[in-house]
């Protein structure tokens, strides 16, 4: 993945329709967790840029 900014936000996004996806559609535990961390990451990797 690139690290402009824009790429990342667009990242972010799309990880969070996903958990926002899976929640709404019950999936099981370890998919919701899943999807999580994956949010949290790019979330980590957005401030750790200083964006």
């Amino acid at each position: 993945m690139g690290s402009s900014k824009e790429e990342l936000v667009r990242a972010i996004e799309a990880a969070r329709k996903v958990l926002n996806d899976s929640i709404l559609s019950r999936q099981p535990y370890s998919s919701i967790y899943q999807n999580s961390v994956e949010l949290d990451h790019l979330i980590e990797l957005y401030v750790a840029a200083g964006f």
